[in-house]
């Protein structure tokens, strides 16, 4: 396999992190956004979309979504399971990831896309150009603070989203949370239960990837 990344962007990171949960070390290829080369003739050759991160199987399939990449992961490499042991434990983490990406992951990159000099014309990815819309940016923090709140009446009643196991849920709030950092939101130090959740899942070996 061979894992097209991204060490500086948080999507990427996410497939880092369950890659390196189970154990898996496939041949890494950089793809700098800093230097827009997701968009060079050369990658988009390989995915059109112009985005990572992307997984290129063995019989050259290429996967480029998270969840894609994470279903094909966990089917290849059952243990540890990431996306649930049984049904109702496999429903939660789906629910539970697609909340996190909704609710926390977008308003975050809203915030950033519509605010940072480095985003001009850039407001959205892919390969169209879009612009900054600065009322975007300022829904994005609220809709931030709105996600933390979120977080911290789940993480109040359970160790992790899905329950009480860890799960790819988790990996993709951690990283969005990390990366919240970009718009200067770190969790509010009265969100105790998420300072927890966030401080052990830092210290697992996958979340210094």
């Amino acid at each position: 396999m061979i894992f097209f990344d991204c060490s500086t962007a948080p999507n990427p990171r996410r497939a880092r992190m369950v890659l390196a949960e189970k154990g898996l070390t496939p041949e890494v290829r950089e793809i700098s956004i800093a230097k827009g080369e997701q968009l060079s003739a050369e990658f988009r050759a390989i995915n059109p979309q112009g985005m990572v991160p992307a997984l290129e199987l063995d019989d050259g399939t290429l996967l480029t979504e998270n969840l894609g990449i994470a279903a094909y992961v966990e089917a290849l490499q059952p243990e540890p399971p990431l996306l649930g042991c049984d049904a109702r434990e496999k429903g939660l983490v789906m629910m539970w990831n697609a909340m996190v990406e909704q609710q926390g992951g977008l308003p975050i990159a809203e915030a950033l896309r519509n605010s940072h000099p480095a985003f001009e014309n850039r407001a959205v990815p892919g390969p169209v150009d879009c612009p900054q819309i600065p009322a975007l940016a300022e829904r994005g923090r609220a809709r931030t603070e709105a996600f933390f709140g979120l977080l911290e009446a789940r993480l109040q009643q359970v160790p992790y989203l899905a329950g009480e196991s860890f799960s790819f849920a988790d990996i993709t709030a951690f990283v969005f949370v990390d990366f919240a950092r970009v718009i200067k939101m770190p969790v509010p130090q009265s969100h105790e239960a998420t300072l927890d959740w966030q401080a052990r899942i830092a210290a697992r070996p996958s979340a210094a990837l």
